[in-house]
């Protein structure tokens, strides 16, 4: 069921504003609709209230206007939230650029600039702990209900929620032999994606399954039934989770998106390469997905001696047995002179002095040339 939209406030913009925002939103959710709305009512209310003389588009200046705008947006009480802010001048940027092509009064694209939007809230990454993951994860698979098992799929997916709630009864696929993956629907960034998956995930969709009433429609249908609508689903998986945190005596307030914080830094730990996690997760770019990663000391170092047991930048040393003298050949010469530089580098590295480090370099350099022109050398055929 649609929630009652809330009329657009009377006023002479009105019927200028509502076009733009339908012309923004075109290809997008309800949700996002809903937001442009929101916008152009709080806009058109504060213009209604403050400046009641402004009847035409191009009565609206910057100043006034908009930085009066922009000043009642920070002074709300309670305080909005900075991307809640961030959000309203983006949408009356962009319906002001609309506007500015279709009635022909460029002025109006100038109103608003990039930097009028409030820069985000750095979000730290908000993995559970290995200890109330533990917890939540226990008493999930001890209640074994519909609601549960969603949210042990999520725990072991990374997908939104929003995603999860939208999965199709078949969207478990095989790809080869004990191979499966989920297809994740078009979601939040208009994208799709396959997560693989292992026997323990396929167990949750069977069950999932399973528990479907049978008044579920049998065609076009949805792996999470919802008889009372999309929304009403998602509270209740958020309902399901806050009740298990209370169960296992968690103080702290957790919402299912940690799930996938808690996912993208398990598989980052697993050895999962930073590409493929950004994959997984349905991101665009890498700073998002740098934004749900924790990355701790520990992980520093794991990844750091890693690197020094496997030093790709340097060449691989030449072993030489102390019991015998190399033979005077082409191919011993080589070797000491792979060994020379690999020694040579070593010891640079632990050199403090910066000129010593210079003259060290220097002499690295020569014996790569030095070692270039040895191995273009034919030895003398017998």
């Amino acid at each position: 069921m649609k929630r009652k939209r809330i009329p657009l406030p009377t006023h002479p913009l009105t019927k200028f504003f509502r076009p733009a925002a339908e012309s923004v939103t075109t290809s997008l959710g309800d949700a996002s609709i809903t937001s442009y709305r929101g916008t152009v009512r709080h806009f058109l209310t504060y213009l209604g209230a403050q400046h009641p003389e402004v009847h035409s588009l191009d009565q609206l200046r910057r100043d006034p206007h908009i930085l009066g705008w922009l000043a009642f947006l920070r002074s709300h009480n309670p305080p909005l939230a900075t991307i809640t802010r961030a959000n309203r001048v983006i949408y009356l940027r962009c319906m002001l650029e609309e506007l500015a092509w279709t009635q022909q009064l460029p002025a109006l694209a100038h109103l608003l600039g990039r930097d009028d939007v409030p820069r985000k809230e750095h979000h730290l990454p908000r993995p559970l702990t290995p200890e109330q993951d533990h917890l939540i994860q226990l008493e999930l698979l001890r209640r074994n209900d519909l609601l549960s098992n969603a949210l042990l799929v999520l725990r072991h997916t990374g997908m939104r929620i929003g995603e999860c709630v939208d999965l199709s009864v078949d969207c478990l696929r095989p790809l080869g032999p004990n191979q499966w993956a989920i297809h994740v629907p078009l979601g939040k960034l208009k994208t799709e994606r396959w997560i693989p998956v292992d026997s323990m995930v396929c167990q949750l969709i069977e069950r999932i399954r399973s528990l479907r009433p049978p008044t579920a429609p049998k065609t076009g249908r949805l792996l999470l039934f919802r008889p009372r609508g999309r929304r009403r689903l998602v509270l209740r998986i958020r309902a399901a989770l806050q009740d298990v945190v209370a169960t296992v005596g968690i103080p702290a307030r957790i919402v299912p998106h940690q799930f996938r914080h808690t996912y993208g830094t398990e598989m980052l730990r697993a050895g999962v390469g930073f590409a493929a996690v950004m994959k997984l997760l349905g991101h665009k770019s890498p700073d998002m997905t740098l934004e749900y990663l924790q990355i701790t000391q520990q992980d520093l170092q794991r990844e750091f001696h890693l690197a020094l047991s496997h030093p790709r930048h340097l060449t691989p040393s030449r072993t030489i047995s102390s019991g015998s003298l190399p033979r005077a050949d082409l191919s011993s010469l080589i070797d000491s002179l792979t060994a020379a530089q690999h020694v040579l580098e070593m010891y640079r590295r632990s050199v403090a002095d910066h000129f010593m480090r210079r003259l060290l370099h220097r002499l690295a350099n020569r014996i790569v040339k030095i070692l270039a022109e040895t191995k273009k050398l034919n030895p003398p055929q017998k």
